[in-house]
């Protein structure tokens, strides 16, 4: 059975000494704190890449999410692929197979990443084994 979950959340980058000599690459860690059907933290690391054109840029992510999702408790891995062609955001957030644990082992799934007046909220489509 397909779910769905919603909320907003908050995300903090710090930015990392990557030794880079380049710029326009650069790395962060997240720490993200998600709330509405889906209580938990994260911690992730983020690499990225602008270009010399405004509004296009790149990202890779991987995030552990830690928390309940829809009242079931345990953990996930998400894998970030995103672009943005001259402001037109493209992105790919999987759930990392074979990565939930506890009341989540078996959950397989998309996020999308909304942002709208500065704040940052999720839509998850997920599907999880039937519980026993």
């Amino acid at each position: 059975m397909t779910y769905h979950a919603t909320g907003p959340f908050e995300v903090k980058l710090a930015p990392q000494d990557d030794k880079s000599e380049d710029p326009l690459l650069a790395r962060l860690t997240l720490d993200k704190h998600f709330h509405g059907d889906l209580e938990a933290t994260s911690k992730g690391q983020m690499l990225t890449a602008a270009t010399s054109v405004q509004g296009s840029a790149a990202y890779v992510a991987i995030e552990r999410i830690t928390g309940t999702l829809h009242g079931r408790t345990g953990t996930f891995v998400l894998q970030h692929s995103g672009t943005l062609t001259r402001g037109a955001p493209h992105q790919n957030i999987t759930v990392v197979p074979d990565s939930g644990t506890g009341q989540l082992a078996g959950i397989s799934g998309t996020m999308t990443i909304n942002i709208a007046d500065g704040k940052h909220s999720y839509d998850f489509e997920y599907t999880l084994p039937a519980a026993h």
